[in-house]
């Protein structure tokens, strides 16, 4: 029974991220062509835990999206919800390769600061 009302609570917990991102997809035309860092002080109740750098498919060795998880390594599955950034300009996936050996693919303040002044081209959220 326990296992029950906790795995309840997690997909609960899940839809709420889900519903709560969604506003911000909605509303996208106040982030695009602002720098990354507009966003990210906008979502309040929670922020990224982790990110995964998806390459140019014109230039596998630049990055032209970033996606953004809010939930914990562990946890990472079809059924997480993710923020995908489109970048305006690529960026060279050397430097995120680096950041993400370095720090486990977890979003830390070094994270923040490298994504938070490339400017957004559009958002997603998805499940």
């Amino acid at each position: 029974m326990f296992g029950f009302v906790s795995l309840s609570h997690k997909v609960n917990a899940q839809l709420d991220t889900l519903n709560y991102l969604k506003q911000f997809e909605a509303n996208k035309a106040q982030y695009i062509n602002q720098p990354f860092s507009h966003l990210l002080n906008q979502i309040v109740l929670l922020q990224p835990k982790s990110h995964w750098a998806d390459s140019n498919p014109k230039n596998k060795n630049s990055i032209s999206a970033t996606q953004f998880l809010f939930c914990n390594m562990d946890y990472i599955g079809n059924r997480v919800v993710k923020l995908r950034i489109f970048w305006k300009d690529s960026f060279p996936r050397l430097e995120v390769k680096y950041l993400q050996n370095k720090n486990g693919f977890n979003f830390t303040n070094e994270e923040r600061a490298y994504y938070g002044n490339k400017v957004i081209k559009d958002i997603l959220v998805s499940k």
